[in-house]
């Protein structure tokens, strides 16, 4: 008979200073996995919350105290002998200087720098969610190039930019996105095509961005790990397949009803968070919402936000 494995809850936090770097640990001798380096954090106690446990971890581990934290990825990870369930932190404030209270190493670091470090396979989804932003641009379907190049001064600077004009040629998509990168780039936005993928090493795009049915014709990553690869899913098991595909991020949705699908019923915060569930991939909300969401998004396991009307406004 198998024996069921363990499900632990942990609470890991990411320590982000001034200088944009992150606070990465060494796993101290005696304890599983010795020597590889991770976030800091620990096992969620009974009766607690996440915050309250994560609070407390880094206190003991690091003698700081907690002031501010956001939710960044809550993900499952599952090992040979236990499954984790991690519910990863950004922590951008705290009182007291953190110190070494286990005997641990610690570095700080930027998140460029990790590959060099021996890290345990939790790290990676989780430097993924920190390098993207929480602004994902959608063009307006009929866009003109005057009127992309004059609004991208307005957008949020580090936002993704996902082209997306259906009623293009391909030729006159490819023109178009070689004469609005540049531009996009000084805005300090980065350009996300959603053709074919070998349109992003043509142009120099910065991405792609697969539909669900794009994504379904694919059983490998199709283009290079330094370019962003995201993908639309409608599903949990979407979503699962978009990771096993090597996509860096999905987009989830719609929320609530939008003005392109007028009358199509949202699946609201609960069935985002249903469908998001516990897989390892940053997910992007969509439908319905503006700026203001951010928050909420957060809190029901988004990276951030989606959408057309929130960036462009008439």
């Amino acid at each position: 008979m198998n024996r069921a494995l363990p499900l632990i809850p942990v609470a890991c936090g990411v320590l982000l200073d001034g200088e944009s770097r992150l606070l990465i640990a060494q796993r101290p001798a005696g304890k599983i996995a010795a020597g590889k380096w991770e976030f800091p954090g620990g096992k969620i106690e009974p009766g607690e919350t996440v915050l309250q446990a994560l609070t407390r971890e880094l206190h003991e581990e690091l003698g700081i105290t907690v002031t501010r934290a956001r939710p960044l990825l809550r993900f499952r990870h599952d090992y040979r002998d236990r499954h984790v369930l991690l519910d990863t932190w950004c922590v951008d404030a705290w009182d007291g200087e953190p110190v070494s209270r286990e005997q641990q190493a610690f570095a700080w670091l930027p998140a460029d720098a990790l590959s060099t470090l021996d890290l345990l396979p939790t790290v990676a989804p989780i430097v993924t969610a920190l390098r993207l932003p929480p602004h994902y641009v959608f063009t307006r379907p009929d866009a003109s190039l005057i009127e992309l190049l004059t609004g991208l001064t307005r957008l949020p600077r580090g936002a993704l930019l996902r082209l997306r004009l259906p009623s293009l040629s391909e030729r006159e998509y490819a023109a178009l996105a070689s004469t609005l990168l540049p531009a996009a780039h000084a805005a300090g936005l980065k350009l996300i095509v959603d053709r074919d993928p070998a349109m992003v090493a043509l142009i120099g795009a910065d991405g792609w961005h697969a539909t669900s049915a794009a994504l379904a014709r694919y059983g490998a990553r199709p283009m290079a790990a330094d370019r962003w690869f995201g993908a639309s899913v409608h599903s949990n098991e979407q979503l699962q397949a978009a990771q096993i595909v090597g996509a860096d991020f999905a987009v989830l949705g719609p929320v609530f009803e939008t003005a392109t699908h007028p009358g199509a019923d949202g699946i609201g915060w609960a069935g985002f968070a249903a469908r998001r569930g516990v897989v390892g991939l940053p997910v992007y909300a969509l439908g319905g919402l503006d700026q203001g969401d951010l928050f909420e998004a957060r809190q029901h396991g988004a990276q951030g936000i989606a959408a057309i009307s929130a960036y462009w406004p008439r």
